[in-house]
């Protein structure tokens, strides 16, 4: 997810017959978080990088395979931009990566975790700097992780389980 100075705008609420204002940075300092989700654990692991390319992705899928509990594998549910599924990857054993088929965003449980954080922690606001822009990121990921309620009610799907057995 994009996070920086130009900003999307979300909803708020308002009194009838009102326009709120929302503050819009016109800057273009950004930063991108790299995040996945564990739905069942409640759990996930997440970078904050400067460039969203495949040096990153490595990074990212890095960071994963880290935080993966020992003798358990993920599958990795991804969309299919450019550099999730780069020749270039080294994919660890403990990760499986799954490509979503084209611009089905919502078959892809983090679209809507990046929803979460952009309505409750990072829209609507003007990031004074790009350390800023890490810190908050940060703070709204941990903030995050610290509601694993919040990352199961999100983040399950009732098709990735079928044929799991608890």
């Amino acid at each position: 997810m994009r996070v920086g100075q130009k900003n999307k705008l979300t909803y708020r609420w308002a009194r009838k017959g009102t326009r709120p204002r929302a503050a819009h940075d016109q800057r273009t300092q950004s930063a991108y978080l790299f995040g996945a989700i564990c739905p069942e654990r409640g759990t996930g692991a997440a970078l904050v990088l400067p460039a969203c390319n495949t040096a990153a992705m490595q990074l990212h899928l890095d960071e994963i395979a880290r935080r993966i509990t020992a003798g358990a594998h993920a599958i990795l549910i991804l969309d299919q931009a450019g550099w999730h599924g780069a020749k270039a990857l080294v994919v660890p054993n403990n990760i499986t990566l799954m490509p979503l088929p084209p611009r089905s965003p919502e078959l892809n449980p983090t679209e809507n975790i990046w929803q979460f954080m952009r309505q409750n922690w990072l829209s609507n606001r003007i990031f004074n700097s790009y350390d800023d822009i890490l810190a908050l990121c940060c703070a709204a990921w941990n903030a995050l992780i610290d509601q694993p309620w919040k990352i199961m009610s999100i983040g399950l799907r009732d098709w990735a389980a079928i044929g799991h057995h608890q």
